[in-house]
């Protein structure tokens, strides 16, 4: 029966190369192998090889320093980072939130099959993860020192012990996700901060990287010294992978007693926590008046609810929301610097700059697209609005006014920036809003009239109509198509017109076609809609 689980199981985790969730079909042969080494090149190739350029500009100089055990604690702590945070999601929707996990808990088969063949998953994704960053570490140190016995056995042992302590963090954390996740109501504002705060701490680190390495080069030795004064198991944890046979063994020891205590914890709670169905509270009848609403109020709140109501739906398609107040902020506290700088280089062409900060905001304002998938995301229950005693105009009017409302006042709030950084006049400022909130319409209507003519309602998965459709493709890339025809445009054409008229000229052209798409989707958009199906 484990033998049968953990192929399934193996079968699940691969489904993707060899099966077509958008068109619910097998892929061929040849697309299969594609997707396979298109998988392997990315991992191998673009991971691993930038992680080996890293890794071949530190080995010689600690290992010349006698200090091969800041470069393996490196690179274990780097594999830790990158092995838990690939896993850590996957962890909890594999182990918790399974499908089957119904269906084969009512089956005569122990819990602890089920249990084994899951963290076995875990512990493959966790290995491919956390191998991608000790691979090249490995590679790399047997490259740069003379081999022994201890530089070719000592540093595989320490890639298993990665792997499994990477797997047991996974499953700690993904406990702690699932002992949350059964505590709430609604999970998808917490998803997204959490999204946000991963993107957010990949960046950081990206960007520090370099600078990082350079301080940790120049002061190897304090930096030694303070890590085995304060900090001395971690010492230990990087002399494990050095050649420290002592080490490497109390590391296998302490390996082996926390998978102990975590395989009681998983064991003890898995029945519980797979079988939870969330927090509800204990329904008491009290007789309160019934509240309406108007249609169109209601239609309104139908579409918030429904983008708030899906983590994926805001980070995709609400994400300038969160970059416009940001880059607000930022442009009042080193846009003086900016600005400065950008005169110095554009010279003769500085008139031009407020055609530029237009085209830049043209790019934030391109990321707010949730009216893209709004008409596909209804799915197989479009019968249902389309059943309602309202006009199909009120349906479509609520998708536009949700991500007016979730664009209109950031960019606002993002063009004022700009107007006091730039010190612009009164006429300029005008224009500028003018054409801001023009463009806001025109991005709002012209992803809807996309989704309007190339519909899909047939998905298995929300995902597809929000990522992976022509309508939000061309709405995003075309609003930065569109940003940077401006700049480039306007550029050029100011060097011939005074920079306000050009100004002037992009937004009535803006507006104008905001006003051709909105009189469209008003007119001849509810009967496409109500004809839809």
């Amino acid at each position: 029966m484990l033998k049968l689980l953990v192929k399934k199981q193996f079968l699940e985790m691969f489904r993707s190369f060899f099966y077509n969730q958008k068109t619910q079909r097998a892929r061929s042969a040849a697309a299969s192998v594609a997707f396979v080494i298109g998988y392997a090149l990315l991992m191998v190739v673009v991971i691993g090889g930038s992680l080996g350029m890293l890794f071949s500009q530190i080995c010689l100089p600690l290992a010349a320093a006698g200090m091969t055990w800041m470069y393996f604690l490196m690179a274990a702590m780097l594999s830790l980072l990158l092995g838990v945070f690939g896993s850590v999601f996957s962890t909890f929707s594999s182990l918790y939130q399974a499908r089957d996990n119904d269906l084969l808990l009512a089956l005569p088969i122990p819990v602890r099959c089920i249990l084994i063949s899951r963290l076995l998953a875990v512990y493959l994704m966790g290995l491919m993860f956390s191998g991608v960053v000790m691979l090249p570490a490995i590679f790399v140190y047997w490259c740069t020192v003379r081999l022994s016995a201890a530089a070719i056995v000592c540093p595989l042992v320490m890639l298993l012990a990665v792997s499994v302590i990477v797997f047991l963090l996974s499953c700690a954390l993904g406990w702690v996700v699932a002992k949350i996740n059964s505590k709430l109501k609604n999970r998808s504002f917490l998803i997204a901060l959490a999204s946000l705060a991963g993107i957010g701490l990949y960046y950081i680190v990206y960007f520090k990287l370099t600078g990082l390495v350079q301080e940790l080069l120049h002061n190897a030795a304090v930096i030694g010294a303070q890590v085995k004064g304060a900090a001395y198991p971690l010492y230990l944890f990087g002399a494990a992978a050095a050649g420290n046979w002592p080490a490497l063994l109390g590391l296998l020891a302490v390996v082996a007693v926390l998978f102990a205590l975590v395989w009681q914890l998983l064991s003890r709670t898995f029945l519980k926590l797979a079988t939870a169905s969330g927090a509800t509270a204990k329904a008491r009848y009290k007789g309160v008046g019934a509240k309406t609403r108007r249609p169109a109020a209601a239609l309104l709140a139908r579409e918030f609810r429904r983008f708030t109501g899906s983590a994926n739906y805001m980070l995709n398609c609400g994400l300038g929301t969160l970059m416009m107040p940001i880059a607000a902020v930022l442009l009042l506290v080193k846009g003086g610097e900016l600005a400065a700088g950008l005169r110095l280089l554009l010279g003769a062409s500085s008139d031009a700059l407020p055609i530029f900060a237009a085209a830049a905001l043209c790019m934030l304002v391109a990321m707010n697209d949730s009216t893209a998938p709004s008409v596909s995301l209804e799915g197989k229950t479009l019968w249902i609005v389309q059943s309602l005693p309202v006009q199909p105009w009120l349906v479509l009017r609520a998708k536009l006014l949700v991500q007016l409302s979730l664009t209109v006042l950031p960019a606002l709030l993002c063009a004022g920036a700009m107007a006091w950084v730039l010190a612009l006049d009164a006429a300029s400022v005008a224009m500028l809003l003018a054409f801001i909130l023009s463009f806001c319409v025109l991005t709002a209507c012209f992803g809807l009239f996309i989704n309007l003519r190339h519909v899909n309602l047939t998905w298995s998965s929300e995902i597809y109509p929000i990522k992976q459709s022509m309508p939000v493709t061309l709405t995003l890339f075309g609003g930065w198509i569109y940003g940077i025809a401006l700049g480039v445009g306007g550029w050029r054409l100011s060097t011939v017109l005074p920079p306000l008229l050009c100004m002037g000229l992009f937004a009535a052209l803006t507006a104008g076609l905001a006003a051709a798409l909105f009189v469209w989707l008003r007119t001849r958009g509810g009967r496409h809609f109500a004809a839809l199906h």
